[in-house]
């Protein structure tokens, strides 16, 4: 099986660029985002707000419109060639309905552009990897409440954008199963968006040399371990070469999890690290995905290292 390969970067901002944001899943609160769109403007950003972003699905309260109508907001915006990047209000649910409504070729030839996002927007980081060969980042959103409440992941974000060479390494969290030092691909996200990809006609079947970043929230851990249990029996796991979980916000006790990850995880004989500052979290980073690195969980703090900058 060929390994995974690196993607794509996109380009970096600079003051003046204009940025998109679109609600690609769930309903988007306006106190919240008129707060993030505040900070985008800080950053000397120009904040387009696509059409549909404030829309509420009429019968489907945690949809933010119509799929078709949330499909086009995002196909409009990465089409634009004025636009220079990407960023998803929220997440919630919604992205799997309109995933297959996108004009993918049309994405593709529009080339390369920041998209930041997690949690349900994972189907989206999945589907640009292997449908447009993009890097893209795992990171907060205009709208959510861990963005616009956080100086921290502002700034991390704001540094990823705009000097990416400043974040190409990452240092945090602690070895749950230790094992030398490994190098991959960047890949993954929220850990039951991946469960409910698998077995779609678009889903990765492999990811030989992939460096898996998982993250979740509120679910109980007989569901986590239906999850991984769902990706380790699609052999999806078998060649990775590292895994590094972020945050489970909601979920049981730090030791429960960890515990359940020790479980399912150990016997790939691969080092987990754990704690590692992304997703449902306070102050999260952001991470690219598709991105080369390197992870050495043998020092005192495990550490990646991008083999370039996210952004080019």
């Amino acid at each position: 099986m060929k390994p995974l390969a690196s993607l794509a970067r996109p380009p970096r901002l600079t003051p003046g660029a204009r940025v998109a944001v679109v609600a690609p899943s769930g309903p988007v609160p306006e106190d919240r985002l008129k707060a993030g769109l505040d900070v985008l403007r800080g950053w000397e950003l120009e904040p387009v707000v696509a059409p549909h972003v404030l829309d509420r699905h009429p019968r489907f309260e945690y949809l933010a419109g119509a799929d078709e109508d949330r499909a086009a907001d995002l196909q409009r915006a990465w089409c634009d060639p004025e636009v220079a990047a990407v960023v998803c209000a929220r997440g919630g649910y919604g992205t799997q309905r309109m995933v297959e409504l996108l004009d993918w070729p049309a994405l593709r030839a529009a080339g390369p552009k920041p998209f930041v996002g997690f949690s349900d927007i994972t189907a989206l980081h999945e589907a640009f990897a292997l449908r447009a060969g993009f890097l893209t980042l795992h990171g907060p959103m205009a709208g959510g409440v861990d963005f616009v409440k956080s100086s921290r992941a502002q700034e991390h974000l704001r540094a990823t954008l705009f000097a990416p060479e400043s974040v190409r390494t990452h240092t945090a969290g602690r070895t749950l199963i230790p094992g030398g030092p490994v190098t991959g691909v960047t890949f993954g996200g929220c850990l039951s968006l991946l469960a409910a990809e698998a077995g779609t006609p678009q889903a990765r079947t492999a990811a030989d040399g992939g460096l898996l970043f998982l993250e979740d929230v509120e679910e109980d851990t007989y569901r986590l371990d239906r999850y991984l249990t769902q990706l380790l029996r699609t052999g999806l796991l078998s060649g990775v070469s590292g895994v590094v979980l972020g945050s489970w916000e909601r979920c049981a006790s730090a030791a429960e999890v960890h515990e359940l990850f020790t479980d399912r995880l150990g016997p790939l004989g691969i080092p987990v690290v754990a704690d590692f500052g992304f997703g449902h979290c306070p102050d999260a980073r952001t991470v690219p995905l598709g991105a080369a690195a390197h992870l050495d969980p043998s020092t005192p703090v495990p550490t990646l290292t991008l083999a370039e900058a996210p952004l080019s």
